[in-house]
């Protein structure tokens, strides 16, 4: 395998391609110490040698779609009571938060599946599970794929990944009856600027419009992040993808909000390198998640 700007092999699933995530839980299996799961399912690094052999495009171009560096933002959520699963393959290799089989029919030599899922927005804009373009618009592959090299990357990531994530909110909702997933993004700062009619958002808050969780959970989470000093926006432009979408279920007892932070606070999106700003970030961050792990969370229990 070849990978792009990796960071160490870490433990996970699915030897044939690599591990397809890490987990940090907060203690023992079975017995977390909150109701809280953190995911990233868009900072991964790792670029298959198969991927990079059939794109048109050369790796920083590519490395632009990624969540850059969302995994080490919330890298110290285990040590304040809270999971975490981070993706180690890249977005544009899976796209974790979308459905399995949501994937582009104009993409591939040979015929989808019946029950692929072609017909979707996200298709559309040439985001499915398999990504056509970068955020750019730039078309990744120089050639069409097989249906094969997208079964693989389902099977040997999406899937495994969210195995882990559907288990970690149980044990979550086991041991608290109920359970809280912060399913965590950056947008581009020009995304930030056109969800906003006066300056841009620093972060964005979906919630499937109150679908995905009970509305104290967002509304605590906007006190305290306004509390330190940042914009914040609910559902607009981001509302919440698969991820907040398939976990969110109130009337269930399981809890999902989405994160999306505005790139231009912590990363320079020209060379994808950290600014100035990214231990002032993680450093909130790390105070919301104390914040939120020593909330008092007993309504959702009866939600």
């Amino acid at each position: 395998m070849h990978a792009m700007n990796a960071l160490e092999p870490l433990p996970g699933i699915a030897p044939d391609i690599g591990p397809a995530f890490e987990v940090r839980r907060a203690g023992p299996p079975g017995a977390p110490p909150t109701p809280l799961v953190f995911a990233s399912p868009h900072s991964g690094r790792l670029y298959p040698e198969d991927m990079m052999s059939a794109a048109a495009l050369d790796a920083i171009s590519i490395r632009r779609s990624e969540d850059a560096f969302v995994d080490d933002l919330i890298a110290q959520a285990p040590n304040h009571g809270a999971a975490v699963i981070t993706a180690n393959f890249a977005r544009a290799y899976i796209d974790l938060n979308r459905e399995p089989f949501e994937l582009d029919p104009g993409m591939f030599a040979d015929e989808l599946p019946e029950f692929a899922r072609s017909r979707t927005a996200r298709v559309a804009a040439g985001l499915g599970a398999i990504a056509r373009v970068v955020s750019e618009g730039q078309e990744i592959y120089r050639r069409k794929l097989t249906f094969a090299e997208a079964r693989t990357r389902i099977e040997g990531a999406h899937q495994p990944y969210h195995v882990a994530l559907a288990g970690l909110i149980a044990e979550a909702q086991a041991a608290h009856g109920f359970a809280i997933l912060v399913d965590w993004h950056s947008m581009p700062a020009a995304a930030a600027r056109a969800g906003s009619r006066d300056r841009p958002s620093d972060i964005v808050l979906g919630d499937r419009y109150g679908a995905a969780c009970a509305g104290v959970l967002p509304s605590r989470v906007e006190r305290e992040l306004e509390g330190l000093g940042y914009r914040v926006a609910r559902n607009t432009p981001y509302a919440g993808g698969y991820t907040t979408e398939h976990y969110g279920k109130p009337g269930r007892r399981v809890h999902a909000l989405q994160i999306e932070m505005n790139r231009a606070l912590y990363l320079d999106e020209a060379t994808l390198a950290p600014t100035s700003g990214f231990e002032r970030l993680k450093g909130h961050i790390e105070q919301l998640t104390q914040a939120l792990a020593a909330a008092d969370w007993s309504a959702l229990r009866a939600a």
